[in-house]
């Protein structure tokens, strides 16, 4: 248990899905690459893997020059889109994600998902969990006016669990997760599925970090979500 830290603080937990719950990010990558690639923007596939968790308008401000012509980025987000959504039937959940989400709503937590996916995408997501019976909540990036690392995604969530910030815990992927938690003043849990190492995560300001959600599952009593 990290030092402030006492089993039983938290009445809600808030998941990232993409990258955390469901093995998704890597996809995304090759996706937006290919995106980019349509539109003539050479990015590295590395460059484009450290940006994932980001939403997609802070992606592109994020990946591309800024004074391209910035009339082609829906364009480019639609072409997004089409190849990410030729995987959502065949999205596998990692290894725990259902079975830590009915575990934290078993002890009475509020469970709610706070991803930046589209509704539509949230819909696959969810369905590739399976585990709507232990899901409170859940947020779409249609629900948060700016998205992360600004935090008003993880806000929208504490708005759902109605809980204060202190008396909740996030867990995510990516520093982009942990930088919108420190600014809304959330602890944030972090998982190294999504393919960033742990000392990136602890750097950011992650509380702890785990190699996935089943170590995770694993660890519950001594974690700071029990």
């Amino acid at each position: 248990m990290p030092p402030g830290y006492a089993t039983g603080m938290a009445d809600a937990v808030i998941f990232d899905v993409d990258g955390t719950l469901v093995d998704t990010n890597y996809l995304h990558a090759v996706c937006w690459w290919e995106a980019f690639r349509q539109h003539d923007h050479g990015v590295n596939m590395a460059d484009v893997h450290r940006a994932i968790g980001m939403g997609s308008d802070k992606l592109l401000d994020h990946l591309l020059p800024g004074d391209r012509d910035s009339d082609a980025d829906d364009d480019i987000r639609a072409a997004h889109r089409a190849l990410y959504g030729v995987f959502w039937t065949r999205l596998r959940a990692f290894d725990g994600a259902a079975d830590l989400l009915r575990a934290c709503a078993g002890r009475g937590k509020k469970v709610v998902l706070a991803s930046s996916a589209s509704s539509g995408e949230l819909a696959a997501l969810r369905a590739t969990l399976d585990a709507d019976d232990a899901i409170a909540a859940a947020t779409s990036s249609s629900e948060a006016g700016e998205s992360k690392p600004a935090p008003d995604i993880v806000q929208v969530a504490l708005e759902r669990a109605e809980v204060e910030p202190e008396r909740a815990v996030f867990v995510g992927d990516a520093v982009w997760d942990v930088h919108a938690c420190r600014k809304a003043g959330v602890p944030c849990v972090g998982v190294l599925t999504g393919g960033i190492g742990e000392e990136a995560l602890r750097e950011a300001g992650a509380v702890a970090v785990y190699p996935d959600v089943a170590d995770l599952l694993r660890q519950l009593d001594g974690s700071p979500l029990a």
